[in-house]
């Protein structure tokens, strides 16, 4: 049996992305750090409906790719939208966000919109069904507009009696 010497750390083997954050809005100027969203109250709860029993729907942070950004520029005209799933999309806008593009890529949009994935467990009885259409919303860094966005995606799922709210951000 191999044992393994111990391992002594003098640095965090992480990186922390709040102070990473607080750093960068330092360098930039900013008379205050980032300040974080925090609540007291939090509107998830326990489902009661049993997720074999339950409807599913997915959010994501990419759009589709028709709206008024060329090839990397950052999009003016993104909104919170609903798209239905039978349309779906073989690729996404994902562009203008922020992540390693030298690391990986999103030529596989299953992997952060998993509506087939999805569908095939609702075909298996995992989950009860798959909602008609997904949801969309900006990468926005204003907590402000996210709360708005929430609240139409909120309204939406109501009307489609959406038990379960799967967020795949990018």
């Amino acid at each position: 049996m191999s044992t393994q010497p111990d391992r002594q750390v003098e640095q965090r083997s992480f990186v922390s992305y709040i102070d990473k954050s607080r750093e960068y809005y330092r360098a930039q100027g900013y008379d205050r750090a980032y300040r974080w969203a925090a609540f007291d109250d939090v509107a998830f709860s326990a489902p009661t409906t049993p997720l074999e029993r339950s409807r599913v729907a997915v959010v994501t942070t990419s759009f589709l790719h028709h709206h008024d950004s060329s090839h990397g520029a950052p999009a003016t005209d993104k909104v919170v939208y609903h798209h239905p799933v039978d349309d779906l999309p073989d690729q996404m806008f994902t562009d203008d966000l922020s992540w390693d593009k030298q690391a990986t890529h999103t030529d596989d949009t299953e992997s952060f919109l998993p509506l087939r994935a999805l569908r095939a467990l609702a075909d298996d009885g995992a989950i009860g069904s798959l909602n008609h259409r997904f949801f969309g919303v900006p990468t926005e860094y204003s907590q402000r507009r996210t709360g708005v966005d929430a609240e139409a995606i909120a309204r939406w799922c109501a009307e489609d009696e959406v038990d379960v709210v799967l967020l795949v951000p990018l």
